[in-house]
C-alpha cells in the first residue's frame, strides 16, 4: 500500500488525463464483453480440468501470446528491475490469486451468485483508493454510485441468486478476495503507467505463468489428467486469446487514462455482457427484470 501512495500522491490536479472519453468507453465495454465470456469459458473448461491446471494452462498461453504481440509491435520486455518487481507483484494480485480464487469459487457457487460477488470489485477499490491515494478520493455521490450499481448487478443476475449466500461460504469469500486482488491491482498498476500497455499487460502475464507452475504440478498432478476434448481446448484459447491477452492490454490503456476507480466499473458491465452473449449465443431471453 505504501507503494501505492508513493506513486499516487499527487492532486488530483496533476491527473488531467483520468476521464472517461469516447474511447475510454468503448475500450472499457469491450473489455467488459471479454470478461464476461471468461466465466462461460471457466465453466466449460471446469468439467474436465482442476482450478490450478486451468489457471496456469491460461496464462501459459496467454503470456505466450502477448510475448510475441510485444516482439511484432516492436516492443521489449527488457525492462528495469523495479518494473519487474512491479510485474512480479501484478501477475500475483491480478493473475495467479484472482483466476485461482474465482475458479476455486465456481467449482462451489453458481455463476450468478459469482458475478453478484465479483461486482464487489468497485466498493474495494474505492475504499482502497480513499485510504492509499490523493486523487481519487471516497465522496458520497461515489460511494452511493457503487453500491447503486452492485444493487443493479444484484436485480439483473435475480435476487434468487442471493438465496445460496451463507451457503458454501469459502467459495464466497475465495470471490469477494478475488474482487478484492483486483482493487489492489488496479491501485498498483498506476505505477506502469508509463510502460506500453502491451508490455505492462505481457509483463504480469509471464510472471503469474511461471509462478504458478509449481502450484498446478504439485497439487494437480496435470500429467495424470486424460486429454483434454476440443471444447475444453476452445474454451482455454478463448481464455488466453481475448480474456487474458487482449483483455489485459485494454485494462492497462484505461487504467493510464481514466484511474482505478472508472476502470472498475467493468465489473458491472460484466453481467450485461454475459447475458447479451447468452441471448445471442445460447437463445437464451431477457427478462423485465434485467431490463430493470
Amino acid at each position: 500500500f505504501s507503494a501505492m501512495s508513493k506513486t499516487s500522491a499527487a492532486p488530483a490536479r496533476s491527473h488531467p488525463a483520468y476521464r472517461m472519453g469516447a474511447l475510454e468507453w468503448t475500450m472499457l465495454v469491450a473489455l467488459a464483453a471479454m470478461w464476461g465470456a471468461s466465466f462461460f469459458f471457466n465453466k466449460v473448461a471446469l468439467r474436465e480440468l482442476p482450478p490450478f491446471t486451468l489457471v496456469w494452462v491460461r496464462a501459459v498461453l496467454g503470456a505466450l501470446l502477448l510475448a510475441a504481440l510485444v516482439r511484432m509491435s516492436g516492443g521489449s520486455l527488457a525492462q528495469p528491475r523495479s518494473v519487474w518487481r512491479s510485474f512480479v507483484v501484478i501477475g500475483v494480485l491480478n493473475n495467479l490469486l484472482p483466476f485461482s480464487l474465482i475458479s476455486y469459487g465456481q467449482t462451489q457457487i453458481a455463476s450468478g451468485l459469482a458475478s453478484i460477488l465479483n461486482a464487489t470489485t468497485p466498493l474495494f477499490t474505492v475504499v482502497v483508493a480513499h485510504f492509499v491515494t490523493r486523487d481519487e478520493r471516497m465522496t458520497l455521490p461515489k460511494l452511493a454510485g457503487v453500491l447503486f450499481g452492485m444493487a443493479g448487478v444484484a436485480v439483473m443476475i435475480g435476487i434468487d441468486a442471493l438465496r445460496g449466500v451463507g451457503l458454501n461460504v469459502l467459495a464466497q469469500f475465495a470471490i469477494l478476495g478475488a474482487a478484492l486482488s483486483y482493487a489492489c491491482t488496479s491501485l498498483y498498476g498506476r505505477r506502469l503507467r508509463d510502460v506500453p500497455a502491451m508490455v505492462a499487460a505481457a509483463g504480469p502475464i509471464i510472471c503469474a505463468a511461471v509462478l504458478m507452475a509449481p502450484v498446478a504440478l504439485v497439487v494437480d498432478h496435470p500429467w495424470e489428467l486424460p486429454m483434454p476434448g476440443a471444447a475444453t481446448w476452445g474454451a482455454m484459447i478463448g481464455l488466453a486469446a481475448l480474456c487474458t491477452a487482449l483483455s489485459y492490454f485494454l485494462y492497462f490503456r484505461i487504467l493510464a487514462a481514466a484511474g482505478a476507480t472508472n476502470l472498475m466499473l467493468v465489473t458491472f458491465l460484466i453481467p450485461v455482457s454475459a447475458l447479451l452473449l447468452g441471448v445471442s449465443f445460447l437463445d437464451e431471453t431477457i427478462e423485465p427484470r434485467q431490463f430493470a
